[in-house]
Order: C-alpha cells, then structure tokens, then sequence
C-alpha cells in the first residue's frame, strides 16, 4: 500500500461535507481548516477521504492511534468487551483488573510497588486536573510552576498551566497561582544564552527564585513538566534541566508532575518519556494512546500522595471497559512484538533521513533544527525568501499533503512540522514519508526563492491553505 492523492484537495465529496460541517458545527473545529479532506476510513498507517484519495498518516489521531487505524487485534479485544460491559463507573471489573496491572508493571521495577493508579475522565486534560488536586490535597499549598511552551488542555484549569497564550487572553477568571519558568529549548533559548557553557541556567533561574526569600514565588504544590514538548513544537528537554529539575523539586518536598498524555505509551521510545532521563517522578498523567484508540486518561502516583476523600475526582466516564480491553491488548502487543525497540530504529532512521535533508543544498536553508525522541519528531523550519517560518510550514504542510502525507504544526506560530506516525510504522513507510518530504520541501523553497512551481501532484498552481 502506498499514498494516492487522484483529486485535487479538497474533491468534491469531501468539499460537501466540509461545507457542512462549516454550517453545522463550532467555529471551534481546527484540524479540517487546513486539512482540507473529510475522511471515509483508515488501514495500518495510511488514511482514505471519500473521494478515494489516501494518505500516509502522520497524525494518528494526535497520537491516539498507537498501531494505526483498523488494528484487528485491538478491533477483537473491544468487540469481545462489547458482549460483556462496556461502562462501570469505577467498579472492579476483570477488563479494569488486566489493565491496572498491565500498566503498573510497564513502570520502571523501583516504582511498581509503591504507585497508586487513579481513573479519571477520559481526556488528558481531565488527567491533569486531578493531579493539580492531588498535589494541592497532599501538600497543603495552592500554588503550580509551569514552563514556557508547555501544553496541558484546553479547559479552564488547564489552560492556566498552558504556554500557548491565546487561547486564554479573552477568558479571564483561570486558575490563579501559576508562575511560568523558561523551558530547556536550546534552539531558542528563552534567554539568549549558549547552550555548551549555560549551566542550564534556565533551571538555575528557577531554584534561585525558589531559594529567594524575596525571589516573590511560593513553594509551589506542584512542578508540571513535558518531557517532551509536543504543541510547544517537539522540543525534547535537555537531560541535565530535568535531572536538576528533579534535585530542586525533591530537595523541597514539590512533588514533580510529568504530562505523558503524548509522550507515553512508547511514542519516544520507551513505555514513557521520563524512563529516558533517569528520574522517578511523583504523578504521572498518562492518555490519548492509553486505551487502544477508545478514550481513557489515568494519574499513577507515589502512594505517600493519596490523602483524597472518597468521591474528591470523579468523571461518569473514567470506567470506560472498551478502552480497558483495548489498553490491555496494546500493551500485550507492545510486550510481545518488542515495539518499543522498532520504534527506536524507525525513529533514528527517520532522524537520519531529515537529518539528510537538512543537508541538501537546495533544502536546507529552510530547515532550522531537526529534533524529537522516538517516533515524536519536528521539523522547525525557518522564514526563506519573503515567507515567514509559519507559512513556509504551512504552504510545506499542504505540499505535502498533495502528495499523500498527512501531519499536523506545531510550536510557536505553528512553524515546526511535527510527526507522529503509528508505533508500527515500516521501513517501507519511513522511506515513502521521506521522499514525499523531500519533493514538498523542494517545491517549497523553488517558490520561495525562484518564484516556480515545480512538481505538484494535482498539476495546479493554486495556493496553500484551502479554507472551507
């Protein structure tokens, strides 16, 4: 199976249906704005829209699709749960017993024994809110350190832990307590400083102010941290700015919160990101991949924690039993057929083949930093010619679309092409995403510089951002 695109974008049965969804639903909607396709079904890594086009899929549902769409084994668990319950508020079931000790013993050895597993509605949002109450409830303190860049959810609570800042200037009214730190994002360091003789100053910065008894910030109830920045745009932490990160936090008793809702379930590499840094931390919020494809969202955290009354978190949905059956199934998968060292080795071949990129002549000057974990990678590409770095990546993104590829922006001014391809991706598939960036970054930087327009699939000139 390769990528076909036979239309132009977006044809004509997916337009109708995009004209609808513009009259029916939320102006809220954002991915089908500059994905112009309404979709009909999904295989493995690749996507079909209703007008037969197909695309090789490296958005997986914002990562949800750990094994791609249609995965049989995944399909039998939930269907085989369907003849049994499908919801049990947070009654005991087996289907909740398999995957409760399934994912406690995916956790590095040490921490098994003393961690506490926590259901919680099923978005990674909601996942973060409990922990915010959890380390509130067992500290005493009202306080929340966040960092720059960072992306927790779109709710009210979580929004105010959140970077991105538009999308809370009209709200008013958030969760208040929450100071900002500059995050380890050495391609563009927050302060200007040069990441082979900084000492990490940014984490410095952060114990200094702790440590300051006129520094103004409270010891907070929580520190909150991607270990990978994912909406931030695919910025790995550096390992000295998280094993200091932990020191500090430690050392003061602010139990450490790491947001795996993206990072996790393998997408780096290992089961969650933080195995990578050597630390051990004392929440975990893990989601999106979690269940199989269906919705699920849990806190795992060190039992000292657990200070909560009866009923202090609930969510009607948090005994989802499809996505327990469907969990469970993935991580039987993940176990048997060694995918978190497949994703290791597409991961650096992927690397290695934008790396390569980045040192073509004719490319290269338009990519700034090639950079990620696993299979969880970014493209932050830079202005060329008269564009600026965000429409570079957008006219890049819909290039490439037209050739069969589909994936998602990221980072500031969405100027950073993030992937995230299913875990089980092949080499086959690795390579035909990588020529088809390889002929989109190409077409791009012809227009940017020379004003052609060389190869489009579809033979039209039209412009990037189709908007219905």
């Amino acid at each position: 199976m390769s990528a076909s695109v036979v239309t132009s974008l977006p044809g004509p049965a997916s337009r109708r249906l995009l004209e609808q969804q513009e009259r029916d639903e939320s102006s809220a909607r954002t991915y089908p704005r500059h994905t112009p396709i309404a979709v009909a079904g999904g295989q493995g890594s690749y996507l079909h829209d209703v007008d037969g086009n197909r695309f090789l899929d490296f958005l997986s549902g914002a990562g949800v699709l750990a094994l791609g769409h249609g995965n049989p084994e995944l399909i039998a668990a939930a269907q085989a749960q369907l003849n049994v319950a499908t919801h049990m508020l947070d009654f005991p079931t087996e289907a909740k017993s398999e995957f409760s000790t399934r994912l406690l013993g995916m956790l590095p050895e040490a921490m098994r024994d003393r961690m506490k597993i926590h259901f919680c509605g099923p978005t990674g949002a909601d996942g973060i809110d409990a922990a915010l109450k959890l380390c509130k409830t067992a500290t005493g303190r009202a306080d929340v350190i966040s960092f720059h860049g960072g992306f927790h959810g779109s709710t009210q609570s979580t929004l105010a832990i959140t970077g991105l800042r538009g999308s809370k200037e009209h709200l008013h009214n958030l969760l208040p307590g929450t100071t900002f730190f500059p995050y380890s994002y050495c391609f563009k360091c927050p302060l200007a400083l040069n990441p082979d003789s900084c000492q990490v100053n940014c984490v410095r910065y952060l114990e200094n102010l702790l440590a300051d008894p006129n520094g103004g910030v409270r010891l907070p109830a929580a520190v909150v941290l991607e270990m990978v920045q994912g909406e931030g745009g695919v910025v790995p932490a550096r390992a000295e700015f998280v094993t200091e990160l932990r020191r500090i936090t430690r050392e003061r008793n602010i139990p450490l919160v790491v947001d795996e809702v993206q990072t996790g379930c393998g997408r780096t590499g290992t089961w969650y990101a933080f195995e990578q840094y050597g630390i051990e931390p004392d929440v975990i919020v893990s989601s999106k991949a979690l269940g199989g494809g269906h919705p699920a969202s849990v806190i795992i955290y060190d039992e000292r924690l657990d200070g909560w009354a009866p009923g202090a978190h609930t969510g009607t949905f948090r005994g989802n039993q499809l996505a327990f059956a469907a969990g469970a199934a993935l991580m039987r998968i993940v176990e048997r057929d060694d995918v978190l060292a497949h994703v290791r080795e597409i991961g650096e071949f992927l690397r290695a083949g934008l790396d390569a990129l980045q040192l073509n002549h004719a490319i290269g000057p338009m990519i700034g930093e090639v950079r990620g974990r696993g299979l969880m990678l970014g493209v932050e590409l830079n202005p060329l010619g008269s564009w600026t770095a965000s429409e570079v990546a957008g006219r890049v993104r819909m290039a490439a679309l037209r050739r069969g590829l589909l994936f998602e922006l990221a980072g500031r001014d969405d100027c950073v092409a993030r992937f995230l391809p299913p875990l089980n991706l092949s080499r086959g598939e690795a390579q035909e995403a990588l020529d088809i960036l390889g002929a989109a970054f190409a077409e791009v930087s012809a227009e940017a510089l020379g004003g052609a327009h060389v190869g489009r699939q579809d033979g039209s000139h039209e412009k990037e951002g189709i908007h219905v």
